[in-house]
């Protein structure tokens, strides 16, 4: 095995070295991020069949869903990137095909996924709110163990920082600053290659991870009605996602200027999410929802009778 480096977490007072490759099969190469991206994906279906069944939707249909969306996803998500690095790209066509060589965008693929599952759900007559519902929390977990993919390859870091107690340094972040220290200087970012930075995939992981046990609890036991997780994923990812990706030294950027893209998105996100959020509480409390976005109550499994013994 090969192609490891050396970690180091100052503030905890640890350091290891850090395999990418988790083994190798002839000439070709498993890496950890693969297998961490297929273990939150694995994960989400798993958990959006175990809601589908409690809510009473075609396992058939979102089979459906979960093949369009995937399709459309990786698209979206390819699309997204290439979009805003058209500066590169628009040079290098033949590369924008090659998302095995990385370049893909969580915002990006998230749209792209909800265009699949709404066709999905068009297909395998599947209601769309209740999906919306479900596939936050499956976002959730999937983003919640990628960004340990992240980890993995040593990106997705955030800027120099000397006190944060997760605060992490090792040659091949300091390499990416020394390439890219001229680029973010000219956004208004200074950075050190020979200090610490902040890791910005712990936070984020984290703040998944948190957000997907409060949504949990929600839809369990306090969902007034459907979309409503969705709205809330919005207001908390987007809201998480403003703050972290200010720390980020790998943002995308609005043409030529110093907005970042996903803060920008993020932002438009909160409001409107929020907005939709508070709206459709308050016709809630009134009683004034229509019909179809009241939600089903779960199924639940009948009790096994009790056997008394005979006298």
């Amino acid at each position: 095995m090969s192609d490891f480096t050396h970690v180091v977490f100052e503030g905890l007072g640890i350091e290891f070295d850090l395999p990418s490759i988790a083994f190798s099969i002839g000439n070709f190469d498993v890496h950890f991020y693969g297998i961490v991206i297929a273990l939150g994906f694995g994960l989400a279906v798993l958990y959006g069949g175990r809601g589908a069944w409690k809510w009473k939707m075609s396992l058939d249909g979102m089979t459906d869903v979960l093949i369009w969306g995937t399709i459309f996803g990786i698209i979206g998500a390819r699309i997204y990137y290439v979009a805003f690095m058209w500066d590169y790209y628009s040079q290098n066509l033949k590369e924008i095909p090659m998302i095995h060589h990385g370049g893909i965008a969580i915002y990006g693929g998230i749209i792209g996924a909800l265009i699949g599952a709404a066709i999905g759900c068009k297909i395998g007559k599947i209601n769309f709110l209740n999906l919306l519902d479900l596939g936050a929390l499956g976002l959730l977990i999937g983003q919640g163990f990628g960004r340990w993919g992240n980890f993995f390859n040593q990106e997705a870091f955030g800027a120099n920082t000397t006190t944060a107690l997760f605060r992490m340094w090792s040659p091949k972040i300091q390499a990416t600053l020394q390439e890219t220290a001229a680029e973010l200087s000219a956004k208004g970012m200074e950075v050190n290659p020979e200090l610490p930075v902040h890791p910005t995939f712990l936070y984020e992981s984290v703040w998944c991870f948190i957000s997907f046990i409060i949504l949990h609890i929600i839809v369990t036991k306090h969902r007034k009605f459907k979309g409503e997780i969705f709205m809330l994923y919005g207001v908390l990812y987007g809201a998480e996602r403003m703050v972290v990706e200010g720390m980020r030294t790998d943002s995308l950027y609005v043409a030529n200027t110093t907005i970042r893209v996903s803060q920008l998105l993020s932002g438009v996100i909160v409001i409107f999410a929020l907005a939709f959020f508070i709206y459709f509480m308050i016709r809630c409390k009134k009683g004034t929802l229509p019909q179809s976005m009241l939600p089903i109550i779960p199924e639940e499994r009948p009790k096994k009778e009790k056997k008394t013994k005979k006298a």
